[in-house]
C-alpha cells in the first residue's frame, strides 16, 4: 500500500490518501481535517514511521518514502522487493514443530485418558472390607446396579419415602427384574451388624415375602436389590381415587398371604425376624396379585428364644406400638401391632391418620368407636360398596382391634391371627376383647403424639369385658 500525506499551511488542511501500490494518488483524499499545525512545527525537526499489530502477529515494512517541503513529494519508484516470510519457519514448523505438536497431542490425549479411567473408577467405587467378602453373591456390583437402572434415572424411579428412593431396573446380565433401593448410612459403627442382618434376610424364602436379593454397599449409601413386583404397592390401590380398586377377595387374600409371611418370620425361620416397618406400602403385589411383605431394611434378628436388645426408635408414625416409643425394645409384639393397623388399613381404605381440618383422626380410634356403637361395619371401606362378605370383614376390623391393643400381652401372636384367617377356631373357639374387669384401655395417641411432640397426652378409651370376635368367622 502507499500513503499520502499531504499540509497545506495557508488553508490549515491535512488530507491523508490510501491506495495499492500499483495505482496512483487519489482525487478524493481517504480523510481529511482542519488543524493548525504551526503552533507544533519548529525549525528543525525528524520524520518517523509506526505501526501497531492487531490480534494476529504481523510484520510492517517501509519499503520506499519521500518528503518535499513546499511542493508535491516525489512518486515512488524502483521499490525494493518485499523479504520472503516464512521459509525458516515452514521449515522450523516441519522439522520441529510438528513432531512437539504430535508428541503434545499424545500427551494430553493420554492424560484425558487417565483421567476419565479415575473419574469413571471414582465414579462407581464401592466399600469392600474383609468381613464382606463372606457373603460373595450377594453382594452386588455398583457398576451393575448403575446400569441396571440406566443409571438411576427420574424415568426409572418406582417411588420415595423417608429411607429413601426406589428404582426399577434389569440386570444386564441375567435379565431379571429387579427394584434396587438406595439408603443412606451415615454412621459407620454397627454397619457390619446392619450388614449382616440385611444378608440373613436374604436368606427367607417365602410365598409372601419379597425377596432380597443381595445388597451393595458404596460410600454413604447402602442399596438394596429386591426382586421387582409388576403391581406395586399396595397401598396405591386403597386411598383416594385409585386407577384400579381392588375387590374383596383381592384384599382377603392379601391380608391372608401377609399374616402368613409374619408368621414365617416370627416363628418358621431360623432366627426370630422383627420386621420394623409393616404397613400397606410395604405390601407389594406380583404378577398374580398375591401380597408380598417386603422392605427388609429395619429388620431385626435374635435367637428364638432370646431377648430382643433395645435399639433406637424406628418405624413409620401411625403404626408404631406404645411400648416400643417408650422402650425403644422392637419385638414380635410390635410387629403384631402394626399387622392390626394393616388389617383397619385394608378394610377402610383409609390411612392410620388423616388431618380432618385442625383435628386428627386415628383410624384405630375411629374404628373402635364403630364397634363400640355396635355397627363395626360401617367402617367398611366405600368404594367396596355392598360386594364384601359381611362375616370376613367383621373378622379382619375386629382382629385389627385386638392386634393393636394397647396392651402387649393381649395381643395374638401371628399363629393365632392366620388360624382365624383361615377359620380354624378349633384351638382358639373364642378371642375376647378383655381379660380382666376393666377391659381394654385404648391409648393409641401416647404412642402417635409421645413419638411426634416428645410430649405425655394420651387419650384412653376404656372397653368392659366383651367378645371381641364372637360371630365372626
Amino acid at each position: 500500500m502507499q500513503v499520502w500525506v499531504d499540509y497545506n499551511g495557508t488553508e490549515k488542511q491535512i488530507k491523508i490518501s490510501l491506495a495499492p501500490i500499483s495505482e496512483g494518488k487519489p482525487n478524493i483524499p481517504l480523510m481529511s481535517y482542519m488543524r493548525d499545525l504551526s503552533p507544533i512545527l519548529n525549525e528543525a525537526m525528524y520524520v518517523g514511521f509506526s505501526s501497531s499489530t492487531g490480534s494476529i502477529l504481523t510484520s510492517h515494512y517501509v519499503l520506499g518514502w519521500s518528503f518535499k517541503m513546499n511542493g508535491n513529494a516525489q512518486e515512488l519508484s524502483q521499490l525494493p522487493k518485499l523479504p520472503r516470510i516464512g521459509a525458516d519457519k515452514i521449515y522450523k514448523l516441519l522439522t520441529i514443530g510438528l513432531p512437539v505438536i504430535f508428541v503434545s497431542i499424545v500427551l494430553v490425549l493420554f492424560l484425558i485418558g487417565v483421567n476419565y479411567a479415575i473419574r469413571k473408577k471414582k465414579k462407581f467405587a464401592e466399600l469392600l472390607e474383609d468381613w464382606e467378602l463372606e457373603y460373595g453373591p450377594q453382594r452386588f456390583k455398583y457398576k451393575e446396579l448403575y446400569i441396571a437402572t440406566k443409571g438411576f434415572r427420574e424415568k426409572e424411579l418406582l417411588g420415595k419415602g423417608g429411607f429413601g428412593k426406589v428404582y426399577r431396573g434389569i440386570l444386564p446380565t441375567s435379565k431379571i427384574e429387579i427394584a434396587v433401593k438406595r439408603i443412606s448410612h451415615d454412621s459407620r459403627q454397627g454397619m457390619k451388624e446392619f450388614v449382616a442382618e440385611i444378608v440373613s434376610n436374604g436368606r427367607l424364602r417365602h410365598r409372601n415375602l419379597v425377596p432380597l436379593l443381595g445388597y451393595c454397599r458404596r460410600k454413604g449409601e447402602l442399596l438394596l436389590v429386591y426382586e421387582h413386583m409388576p403391581n406395586g404397592s399396595l397401598d396405591k390401590y386403597l386411598y383416594g381415587q385409585p386407577a384400579i380398586t381392588l375387590d374383596w377377595s383381592q384384599r382377603f387374600r392379601v391380608i391372608k398371604g401377609v399374616a402368613s409371611g409374619l408368621l414365617y418370620l416370627h416363628e418358621e425361620w431360623d432366627q426370630v425376624v422383627v420386621h420394623r416397618d409393616v404397613k400397606a406400602s410395604n405390601v407389594l403385589l406380583d404378577g398374580e396379585w398375591n401380597g408380598r411383605l417386603g422392605d427388609f431394611g429395619l429388620a431385626r434378628l435374635y435367637d428364638h428364644g432370646g431377648d430382643p436388645q433395645t435399639t433406637h426408635i424406628a418405624g413409620t408414625l401411625g403404626y408404631l406400638a406404645p411400648e416400643h416409643t417408650r422402650s425403644g425394645r422392637a419385638t414380635t409384639s410390635t410387629d403384631v401391632f402394626a399387622f392390626g393397623v394393616y388389617l383397619l388399613e385394608v378394610a377402610c381404605g383409609r390411612r392410620p391418620i388423616e388431618a380432618q381440618g385442625s383435628d386428627v383422626s386415628i383410624l384405630v380410634d375411629w374404628v373402635f368407636s364403630c364397634w363400640n356403637r355396635g355397627n363395626i361395619l360401617v367402617a367398611t371401606d366405600r368404594k367396596l360398596g355392598t360386594e364384601f362378605i359381611a362375616e370376613e370383614m367383621e373378622l379382619v376390623l375386629k382382629l385389627g382391634l385386638l392386634c393393636s391393643h394397647t396392651e402387649p400381652t393381649a395381643r395374638p401372636r401371628m399363629r393365632q391371627v392366620v388360624q382365624y384367617l383361615e377359620g380354624d377356631h378349633t384351638l382358639l373357639p373364642e378371642l375376647s376383647l378383655g381379660a380382666s374387669a376393666t377391659g381394654l384401655a385404648f391409648s393409641h395417641k401416647e404412642g402417635f403424639d409421645d413419638f411426634a411432640n416428645g410430649g405425655g397426652y394420651t387419650e384412653s378409651l376404656y372397653v368392659p369385658e366383651a367378645t371381641l370376635l364372637s360371630g365372626g368367622r
